[in-house]
């Protein structure tokens, strides 16, 4: 629902309405990769012969160039089925209120016209459909839906409420072709408790069992951010968090997740010294002008989602951007039970790594919504040297967590599709996941349209990509920084092979 933050309140009034959880800010995550990934074998018309034909792949970010020549077919027409632009001007989709909807037939009629669109003037999104989708991609034959969300250079973001209906649309309109789908999600933010239960998260988990679907979504570039903070309070004990402010922004948030079980009790101190005094949960809302900057904190409740409590930290400068300086969070222990708590700030795409905690914790670092627990959550690895990429977000084995890292797939160097003609070298887990995305949409041609395995979506293609990853033999898994592996999809495929001739 979009409205007015004072007509908020209004919503409690209505019997219907369950739960209500304010939309977040998700930013981007930042072909050789085929080769890595084992892919070619499989498109081989020696061996399989896939090209994703009859597969629908849905891409949600920030627009594809539609005259690229990796999305035009051999006649010069259009793979991309339909293109919503959520933040043009136009007619927008059935059910929809918002933006501007463009069919195949429309987009083929402004590329034969010569009409500019202007359907991606950051390129993640075209760089990202070209490893997917491209003809040069994983899934050259696959029909392409696109949403834009409302992201500009300026503000770099869009809102989860954009990314849910985005994914909506895409199922909508792939069942409408029925096409099986892979939808390719390469934005995160950390603002959430990142154990899968938000109403983000489960929405996500809820459509990846509507129709034939699979939902890839990129762990994030978190993993060296320092934005991450875990450690376990005990009783009349304090512990003091520090964290660093270099940033040109006017606000930012920390986001603090504990057990509601705990009784604890928080002081922050500016870099000049000024506190905010003890802040104890029977006060709910805070706010006070240390260092020139705004402080409000909230004490959060538990919902039917979640068990965990939150305490969201709020920094609004009063001129300018926030100053530069350490800050110290005191935590006190009251009366504790579990006493383990984790700390976010926000991604490096919002305050870069000069922002970070002095003594971070890296694992649990992926992004929302990879956390989500039925997508494939995709990290990145460094392909030519065999190693792990350090800004991948990371998984957890901590406290019996069952947040984990699915699969990792090349992310540094990628050659890609780049908006405006040409081609351009990207790096990040956005990369990463595309890989992963048209390797599902092989797997399900061979599948579901060619009729040798009907059932293969969901999560039976998570297990068979997870099961067949490459594996060293000197580390065990799944863990944070590999999940079960590297992608190789020839693996999975013979496996498949096998299987259909028992």
């Amino acid at each position: 629902m979009t409205i007015d933050d004072k007509d908020v309140i209004k919503l409690y009034e209505f019997i219907e309405v369950e739960y209500i959880e304010p939309s977040k800010k998700v930013f981007l995550s930042a072909i050789s990769g085929l080769n890595y990934s084992c892919i070619p074998q499989v498109k081989s018309e020696d061996d399989f012969g896939l090209s994703g034909e009859g597969i629908a792949v849905g891409i949600i970010d920030s627009g594809i160039d539609l005259s690229h020549p990796e999305f035009l077919n051999s006649d010069k027409t259009s793979r991309v089925i339909y293109f919503w632009d959520m933040s043009g001007e136009g007619t927008p989709p059935d059910g929809f209120v918002s933006g501007v909807e463009y069919t195949n037939s429309e987009i083929n009629d402004a590329l034969q016209s010569g009409i500019n669109l202007d359907t991606d003037n950051i390129g993640h999104g075209t760089a990202v459909a070209g490893i997917a989708a491209g003809n040069s991609g994983a899934a050259p034959k696959a029909s392409i839906i696109s949403v834009k969300l409302t992201v500009t250079r300026r503000e770099n973001y869009s809102r989860t409420t954009d990314v849910m209906r985005a994914i909506k649309y895409i199922l909508d309109k792939s069942r409408s072709v029925n096409m099986p789908c892979v939808i390719n999600l390469s934005y995160g933010t950390n603002e959430g408790s990142h154990n899968g239960q938000s109403l983000f998260e489960t929405y996500i988990d809820e459509m990846t069992q509507k129709w034939k679907t699979v939902i890839v979504c990129a762990s994030g570039n978190e993993g060296f951010g320092g934005h991450h903070f875990f450690d376990r309070l005990l009783s009349r004990e304090s512990i003091n968090v520090q964290f660093t402010t270099a940033t040109f922004s006017s606000t930012m948030y920390m986001t603090l997740w504990k057990n509601f079980a705990d009784g604890t009790t928080y002081e922050l101190i500016a870099p000049n010294g000024e506190s905010t005094g003890i802040i104890t949960s029977v006060q709910k809302t805070f706010s006070r002008v240390l260092y020139d900057v705004r402080i409000s904190i909230l004490y959060g409740q538990p919902s039917h989602y979640s068990t965990a409590q939150e305490v969201y930290f709020y920094f609004e400068a009063q001129n300018g951007s926030i100053p530069n300086g350490i800050w110290s969070l005191i935590c006190r222990g009251e009366n504790i039970v579990y006493g383990y708590f984790d700390i976010w700030l926000p991604t490096i795409e919002e305050v870069t790594e000069n922002t970070a905690f002095l003594r971070p914790y890296a694992d649990l670092t992926m992004t929302i919504p990879s956390t989500s627990e039925k997508v494939i959550a995709a990290g990145g690895y460094n392909a030519e040297s065999d190693t792990s990429s350090s800004f991948s977000g990371r998984g957890t084995e901590i406290c019996n967590n069952m947040v984990k890292l699915d699969i990792v797939a090349p992310a540094e160097n990628i050659i890609s599709a780049k908006s405006g003609g040409g081609y351009d070298a990207f790096t990040g887990t956005s990369m990463a996941a595309p890989f992963v995305s048209g390797s599902a949409a092989l797997m399900m041609e061979w599948g579901i349209v060619r009729k040798n395995e009907p059932f293969l979506y969901g999560q039976r293609v998570k297990a068979l990509l997870c099961r067949n990853a490459e594996r060293d033999t000197f580390l065990s898994y799944p863990n944070s920084i590999w999940g079960y592996g590297i992608l190789r999809l020839c693996n999975s495929m013979n496996e498949l092979k096998k299987y259909l001739q028992r």
